[in-house]
């Protein structure tokens, strides 16, 4: 970190101001923030990655190598993106035609993890601590702590907040809390 700034910058990322990146964050290398966009507390921003303009990341998230948070993206707390997964923002773009007033929001809900090469269309929301896996096209809403895979993404499970798939009567035998249905999803009993 330098000594004028609380977290830190690889020499090799740009970052356009105006923006506003928490304390802790690290911006590693050919990484790039465009204006406006804020990046919380404690974040770990992989190489090359590009981030808005005017996108809103909350703390503690992990977006690994070669991701793109496009305008329209926001990303509440403790949210992880694996390697090379995708965000859309405009749902049906054409090189020739510019439809930057057609960037459909999409709400990644905290603790949520999107596996690596994982493809989110615009427009949805991922739930809180769902499980996307690696290469799953997401294009609907995810319920909270929903375990999908697939092309298109379909549920097959339960995922804990620990990250490990829930036995059949919602009980996470590595953490054991207990989950229950909730208008939304699962919520957590114990």
């Amino acid at each position: 970190m330098s000594q004028d700034k609380d977290y830190f910058v690889h020499e090799t990322a740009y970052v356009d101001e105006p923006c506003e990146i928490g304390k802790g964050t690290k911006i590693w290398h050919f990484s790039h923030m465009l204006y406006n966009s804020k990046i919380g507390a404690n974040c770990n921003i992989g190489q090359n990655v590009v981030i808005g303009p005017d996108v809103d990341i909350g703390r503690g998230c992990k977006i690994q190598n070669n991701v793109s948070v496009y305008k329209g993206i926001t990303l509440d707390e403790g949210v992880f993106c694996g390697p090379s997964m995708v965000f859309t923002n405009i749902y049906n773009p054409r090189a020739e035609i510019r439809k930057m007033d057609q960037v459909r929001p999409t709400l990644v809900r905290r603790g949520a993890t999107i596996g690596a090469n994982a493809t989110i269309v615009c427009g949805i929301t991922l739930g809180r601590y769902c499980f996307i896996g690696a290469g799953a096209v997401v294009n609907k809403n995810i319920p909270d702590f929903a375990l999908v895979v697939g092309n298109p993404a379909k549920q097959i499970g339960w995922a804990c907040e620990c990250g490990e798939r829930l036995s059949d009567d919602f009980e996470c035998l590595a953490c054991e809390k207990k989950y229950e249905k909730g208008p939304d999803g699962l919520v957590v009993v114990s």
